[in-house]
């Protein structure tokens, strides 16, 4: 398979401004615009924009490196279908790379607000019977002062001269049309004469806001939770944008998770393997014991049903597995050794037994 690196037709260690040098060489080279009805030159626009799209990005890069193209899973990388989804991912770049694009959106039409991510991390205890906390979220809201106009009250924004409102100004190259940002207003149709000394004329603010969070029990690292509306604020009446919350649940001094199931080792002796014993077990909420029958071997597991974490949306708890370890003595008394010889000559005497008696009956 075609590695990405190839497809942009670069070595594994350029550098990132090598990688936007050679993806605006090819994309001008394969960009549909130049090829008018060639599906060849289409796909392989699609190839080498979704090359770039790994590579300039260097978390992408870095799992791509160690993992090749399995460690991009789950994330959103290519599936183009058309040069518009390219362009819907790229347009930013294909300005600022070539000074042209496809016709956007009018500055005064109603933008959705950004996204927000904050990190959430928990402790095991906190997975097993839920978290209700306060997070503080830095994000934008609209200036109350003008109410997001960016004017001073008493004035308005005016449409941008230059653009006549639209935010962006063309001209034509050859078989392209370029399509650039308005210099004047910088995209955004209106000029402010007089701005608003609350926001100096940005329309926003930053805010701290203090949000009241349920997080269900039995969540695990990479569990996303949408909190609707607590993102960044819209433009023109579109809605604000969405929080999510990525959880990471951090190790555990005592239990190891596997899914819903959790993990203790239990240290016992050989005497005590041998024996049988009781011993006393660890849980996320209090103790239980749990009988050791004689002849355990080292590894041996046993399961306590429903003991573990809680499933998700009421499913069924998990187990807590106790793993059996076997501690050997390094001191020893005379007479525990003395005692153990005799055992061990017992041990011996009766595997000699056993031996002569099959042979006595055969």
């Amino acid at each position: 398979m075609t590695s990405y690196y190839e497809i942009l037709e670069v070595s594994r260690e350029a550098t990132l401004e090598e990688i936007k040098t050679a993806y605006r060489r090819l994309a001008l080279t394969y960009h549909p615009d130049k090829n008018p009805g060639d599906k060849v030159a289409e796909e392989q626009f699609k190839r080498i924009s979704e090359a770039y799209q790994v590579l300039a990005d260097l978390e992408k890069r870095q799992l791509y490196d160690l993992y090749g193209a399995a460690g991009l899973a789950g994330m959103d990388v290519g599936a183009f279908s058309g040069f518009e989804d390219v362009f819907n991912s790229f347009g930013e770049a294909f300005e600022d790379f070539f000074g042209f694009g496809r016709s956007r959106s009018r500055p005064d039409e109603p933008q959705p607000g950004a996204d927000l991510r904050q990190r959430v991390v928990l402790t095991l205890e906190e997975v097993a019977r839920g978290l209700s906390t306060s997070l503080s979220v830095d994000r934008r809201v609209h200036c109350p002062r003008c109410g997001g106009n960016g004017a001073e009250p008493g004035s308005d924004p005016q449409a941008c001269p230059r653009c006549q409102g639209k935010g962006q100004v063309s001209q034509s190259k050859g078989l392209l049309k370029i399509m650039t940002t308005c210099p004047e207003c910088q995209g955004a149709g209106t000029v402010v004469n007089t701005p608003c000394t609350g926001c100096e004329g940005a329309g926003v603010i930053k805010e701290k806001k203090q949000i009241q969070v349920r997080i269900p029990p039995g969540v695990d690292t990479g569990t996303r939770l949408r909190l609707r509306g607590e993102g960044e604020v819209g433009t023109n009446g579109a809605p604000p944008g969405d929080l999510y919350l990525e959880v990471y649940v951090a190790p555990h001094p005592v239990f190891t998770r596997k899914e819903k199931d959790l993990y203790y080792r239990a240290q016992i002796s050989f005497v005590e393997a041998a024996l049988g014993t009781e011993v006393e077990v660890p849980t996320l909420t209090a103790q239980t014991r749990l009988l050791i029958p004689p002849g355990t071997q080292p590894g041996a597991t046993f399961r306590i049903p429903g003991l573990g974490l809680p499933g998700l949306r009421g499913k069924a708890p998990g187990d807590l597995v106790v793993v059996v370890d076997l501690q050997t003595p390094t001191r020893l008394s005379e007479l525990q050794k003395q005692l153990l010889r005799q055992f061990l000559q017992l041990a011996e005497d009766e595997d000699s037994a056993g031996v002569k008696g099959a042979e006595m009956r055969g």
